[in-house]
């Protein structure tokens, strides 16, 4: 007599859309906790990035009627001689202040990765810049760069050299702006690097010096490669804020952007049309061009920082 194994009772089939929708639904009261941010998001975010694309297409006043008036207001801006000079203020302040502070924060990051003693206190004494109130340094360093009683020119002064007038030169006042921005950012690369640092193994470094690198060979060799992406965040984001300068230059040298417009950033001159001129239209092509500047240098870093070393 042979026995036969019973076949597995046959289960009804399970349609994949009946059990996506099932396992979407299940999850409704965390999509109902998210919601606040995505509210928010589209109410603060998604809401004014859109009306400021459509506004560029506009003429507006902020009071009257809006009127469509195409691509006038980038033939605006192409022959605006002073948006012009505002965007090259912009690319020189952010050459000036973004490329030093990177590096600044680089080396004091390595300084301070092999200190032993005292490294909670230099952390917070670098961090301090930065959450300090952009206007009250700015004006510190306002009094600072004075051209009668800045501790610059008393410095000069004591050491027998000339004075220079720091925020009435062109040049003057890109140095004195410069050096905030650094002063201000240093501290919070610094604290970025050092978080990446302390993630590289130490059998690297130590596998190097048996092979007999120095400090130079182990650094461009295995610290620098290893923090790619740490320098790619802190690039990035040293350039979305770096051609956004505003603060600076307004509190420092006021909003006409001091003498020869100098000081003028592309923020600047986008707020003094809108606010001061009531140019809503012409302040929002101004608004892409700045979102474009920055997608462009974006992107470039992107391709110099990101795109090689990977395995």
């Amino acid at each position: 007599m042979t026995l036969t194994a019973a076949a597995p009772p046959k289960q009804a089939p399970r349609t994949a859309n009946a059990g996506r929708r099932r396992s979407i639904w299940s999850y409704w009261r965390f999509y109902l906790a998210l919601s606040p941010f995505y509210l928010i998001f589209l109410v603060f975010g998604l809401y004014p990035v859109a009306s400021t694309i459509l506004l560029a297409f506009q003429k507006w006043d902020g009071l009257g009627p809006r009127t469509m008036v195409g691509f006038q207001n980038f033939g605006f801006l192409i022959e605006d001689s002073t948006f012009w000079l505002a965007l090259w203020n912009t690319i020189v302040l952010f050459f000036m202040s973004t490329m030093p502070t990177l590096a600044i924060a680089m080396a004091l990051a390595v300084m301070l990765h092999s200190a032993v003693r005292l490294k909670g206190v230099y952390r917070i004494a670098y961090f301090i810049p930065n959450i300090t109130s952009l206007v009250a340094a700015a004006i510190f360093f306002a009094a600072v760069f004075s051209t009668n009683f800045g501790l610059i020119n008393a410095a000069l002064r004591g050491l027998g050299l000339p004075t220079e007038d720091w925020l009435g030169e062109p040049w003057g006042i890109k140095i004195a702006i410069s050096t905030m921005i650094v002063w201000q950012w240093t501290g919070y690369n610094t604290i970025i690097y050092l978080a990446g640092l302390q993630a590289i193994p130490t059998e690297q470094y130590e596998a190097a010096k048996m092979d007999g690198a120095g400090p130079l060979r182990t650094f461009f060799s295995i610290t620098l490669p290893q923090l790619r992406p740490v320098v790619l965040f802190t690039v990035i984001m040293s350039t979305i804020g770096g051609l956004q300068t505003f603060t600076e230059p307004q509190v420092m040298v006021g909003n006409n952007g001091g003498t020869g417009q100098s000081g003028m950033t592309v923020v600047m001159y986008f707020y003094n049309q809108a606010f001061f001129n009531n140019d809503y239209g012409y302040a929002g092509a101004i608004a892409l061009s700045i979102f474009v500047l920055v997608l462009l240098f974006t992107a470039i870093n992107w391709k110099l920082l990101g795109g090689r070393g990977r395995s």
